[in-house]
């Protein structure tokens, strides 16, 4: 194993987010090399498994680890939204890597842009605002998805919807080129 495969250590971390790569998963890397093992839950009410206004989403940590290699590494390069406050920046994007996969990052808001922590969902859908404020960073996917991170532990998450997002129900409307709309 070569040293570029062995465990990232705060420094490989630095330099992976300054190449704006993250390992391929749902996961949340920190500054320190630790990694939080994220899972998308997706809860319906009963009733109206097909209506996404009835969905209840929690991304919740499995596991954390400060001893891991990455699989696989994947692009975190297009950068949709930008907010700072207070010496910190918050970022969001998505990877190019498929559209599905969105990610918010907490960095320093200086020349350095060091990471403090880096969110990387692939069912979240890209990540297109993004509001930083003195305890929370915030960020709205396409999928009409609120996410709210905790600066100082961003594995609490808490999802909520978005009230402004024109919601569909999978058989609302005609369907376009022979598929439903969702």
């Amino acid at each position: 194993m070569s040293s570029s495969d062995a465990t990232p250590k705060s420094d490989q971390v630095q330099d992976r987010w300054r190449a704006r790569e993250a390992p391929a998963g749902d996961f949340i890397v920190y500054a320190d090399g630790s990694l939080s093992v994220m899972n998308l839950l997706r809860l319906y009410q009963s009733g109206r498994r097909h209506d996404t206004r009835a969905q209840d989403w929690h991304w919740s940590e499995l596991l954390r680890a400060t001893a891991w290699t990455p699989s696989d590494w994947m692009d975190v390069d297009a950068t949709f939204a930008s907010c700072a406050h207070a010496g910190s920046r918050a970022l969001a994007g998505e990877s190019s890597d498929h559209g599905s996969i969105g990610w918010v990052a907490l960095t320093q808001d200086d020349d350095a842009g060091a990471l403090e922590w880096l969110a990387v969902s692939c069912y979240s859908n890209p990540f297109t605002d993004v509001t930083l404020g003195a305890t929370t960073v915030t960020a709205t996917s396409t999928l009409g998805r609120i996410w709210a991170f905790p600066r100082d532990a961003p594995h609490q998450v808490k999802i909520t919807a978005d009230p402004d997002y024109p919601w569909l129900q999978v058989d609302d409307g005609p369907s376009v080129g022979g598929a439903q709309r969702t």
